[in-house]
């Protein structure tokens, strides 16, 4: 029986250390705040504004919402971007997407300063986490990953780790996350040649393919760390799955996140921990 890496007790581990760190801060009178801009009344969008709100009270991080209507005008919505960038007391910003076509998604994704891209999704952030330049903040997933491996001592130092999935908001960074834990990383993706085989050899097997239940039994050996981003509803069995079948997986690896619970659950408290990161850097200058 493989050993669940939980993401309630990361995330509480997170918590824990940023109420002490904005306890610090407040004594220099810095009020860490995001910024949750939003679009329009969409359920997913709504759903995670309320966790990343419930999440940044609980640390005592402020939150500044800013809510447009689905037809606000671009002039008005950059402007709006322009401003926040240049207020120094909003430490983190984080636009909702995707927007309406008329406000162009590519745009709004590198309006934000890098120093305030808390969401880690603008070219600056990006190239912060390849470069390893510390530039920017690394996508809230792909930092939950690793988040997770750190809390449960398990060391990256040498190992094989391979990951099925290369998008740029977990695939990618994560791969580049793993490697300045000097890891040696394979990408691989659904069209990847052998990836049965090319899974079954790692240590730690990451996968983010976005497709559900997909990778069973055939894809894992014993031993594996296997961390299962995906997260998806399933309409036959009315439950959210991952990407692994886990009850085929958890029976053969040494441990694994169970979906949901696992890294989804990580993720908020590393945007909020970008948020604490960025007025710890601001209050330094």
């Amino acid at each position: 029986m493989a050993m669940l890496l939980k993401g309630a007790p990361v995330a509480s581990a997170l918590n824990e250390k940023m109420k002490k760190e904005v306890a610090v801060l407040r004594q220099m009178s810095v009020e860490p705040t995001l910024a949750i801009v939003r679009v329009g009344e969409k359920g997913d969008d709504l759903s995670y504004e309320r966790s990343a709100m419930k999440r940044c009270a609980s640390v005592g991080v402020r939150v500044e919402n800013i809510v447009f209507p689905e037809d606000v005008s671009r002039e008005v919505f950059y402007d709006e971007i322009d401003r926040l960038n240049r207020d120094d007391s909003v430490h983190g910003i984080l636009i909702f997407r995707p927007l309406p076509e008329h406000l162009d998604n590519e745009r709004a994704r590198n309006a934000v300063s890098p120093e305030k891209d808390v969401d880690g999704c603008t070219d600056g952030s990006l190239a912060g986490v390849f470069t390893g330049s510390g530039t920017g903040f690394s996508p809230c997933t792909a930092q939950a990953v690793v988040e997770v491996l750190d809390h449960y001592g398990i060391s990256c130092e040498g190992k094989e780790a391979v990951i099925i999935g290369r998008s740029l908001v977990v695939g990618r960074p994560a791969a580049m996350l793993l490697l300045h834990r000097n890891a040696t990383v394979t990408v691989c993706h659904t069209r990847t040649k052998d990836l049965k085989e090319q899974a079954r050899r790692a240590d730690i097997l990451v996968v983010c393919s976005g497709k559900m239940e997909s990778f069973g039994k055939d894809f894992v050996r014993p031993g594996q760390i296997v961390i299962d981003v995906g997260i998806s509803w399933n309409e036959e069995k009315g439950k959210l799955c991952g990407d692994v079948i886990f009850e085929e997986a958890e029976p053969v690896v040494e441990a694994i996140t169970p979906v949901p619970g696992g890294v989804g659950a990580v993720t908020t408290s590393v945007l909020v921990s970008h948020v604490v990161r960025s007025a710890e850097r601001a209050a330094s200058l």
